[in-house]
């Protein structure tokens, strides 16, 4: 079986990066959401090094496509209600993509 994988960058809010962490690591609300579904592997947050780059990497770790698209149905009334909780914590959000290991 080969593993799907949900990849997210995002730019915390200035002075927010402790709550974003907070929310979106791997121990974090998202997190602790997806667990709740069939077919999550775990979360992993990628910050940048030391630099002028401000992005951070969130990648959402799922035994199929399938198992991640069903859990989106089946939580999308919590995933909405988080999603909104966790705006202000986000200047910049967007999908980079969806994939599986080669």
């Amino acid at each position: 079986m080969s593993e799907f994988q949900v990849v997210w960058r995002f730019r915390p809010a200035a002075g927010r990066e402790a709550e974003f962490v907070a929310a979106y690591g791997p121990a974090g609300d998202w997190a602790r959401l997806f667990a709740r579904a069939r077919g999550y592997r775990g979360t992993v947050l990628l910050r940048p090094t030391p630099g002028p780059a401000a992005d951070h990497l969130v990648i959402d770790r799922w035994d199929s496509e399938a198992a991640y698209d069903e859990a989106r149905a089946a939580l999308a009334s919590e995933y909405a209600a988080l999603d909104r909780a966790c705006e202000a914590l986000c200047a910049e959000e967007a999908l980079v993509g969806r994939f599986t290991l080669a």
